[in-house]
């Protein structure tokens, strides 16, 4: 999931319109190696609440052969410590490893206001705010500090965009696109802001500085007048 953040409000609403986002499937999480001589397996959970991986019926591997029903039952090495039916044994447990589980989009719930599954993401045009193309989303990285948007144009070229409303301003997904802002424009705007408060501040302190000098001139006149 990922969420854009920023304190401007968003210039276009994000449709929900029902599309063929539904018929799209969500990677839950991937087996990292076995866990045990039983056959358990240790899995890195993608779900925002990694237990729930579980949660939404039999999965699917990314071929959409073979279905697995999951049960979690521990945790180590900080991964989830999951049993799969028909998988009793070690070896048969490290024959998974690298195997990604999938889950049908129309199974999981709406996200939240500003928020969004990755694989909805995935694929939209990018745009910036005349029109232009940009490219395509490739894909949402997330390493703990904030969404990336990985943008990639015809010719190849790399455009990572922090998942911001001041970046992507608009995010339709019933239209397939987004718009975005480059971030050297985002950096300007930026510093304009951040210049115009420090000019503010700077302003309220003289400001409070000649009150202050004011007042005691007053005082010290009051003084004289005694």
């Amino acid at each position: 999931m990922a969420e854009r953040v920023g304190d401007e409000a968003p210039e276009a609403a994000n449709s929900q319109k029902a599309d063929k986002r539904n018929e799209a499937r969500i990677c839950l999480g991937v087996v990292a190696g076995a866990h045990g001589v039983r056959g358990a397996l240790r899995v890195k959970s993608f779900a925002a609440a990694p237990d729930d991986i579980a949660a939404y019926g039999p999965l699917t591997d990314e071929a959409g052969r073979r279905n697995f029903t999951l049960r979690v039952v521990g945790h180590a090495r900080g991964a989830l410590v999951i049993e799969v039916d028909g998988v009793n044994d070690r070896n048969a447990a490290e024959a998974l490893k690298g195997t990604r589980f999938y889950v049908a989009r129309a199974v999981l719930p709406e996200p939240e206001a500003d928020e969004f599954y990755h694989a909805d993401l995935i694929g939209l045009r990018a745009e910036d705010e005349g029109g232009a193309a940009l490219g395509t989303v490739r894909a949402v990285h997330d390493h703990g500090a904030g969404a990336l948007i990985d943008i990639r144009s015809q010719d190849g070229a790399e455009l990572l965009v922090a998942f911001t409303r001041a970046a992507v301003p608009v995010v339709d997904l019933a239209a397939g696109r987004i718009v975005v802002v480059p971030p050297d424009e985002v950096g300007e705007a930026e510093s304009a802001h951040e210049a115009n408060e420090a000019n503010e501040a700077n302003k309220a302190n003289k400001a409070d500085k000649a009150n202050k000098a004011n007042k005691a001139n007053k005082a010290n006149k009051a003084g004289d007048d005694r």
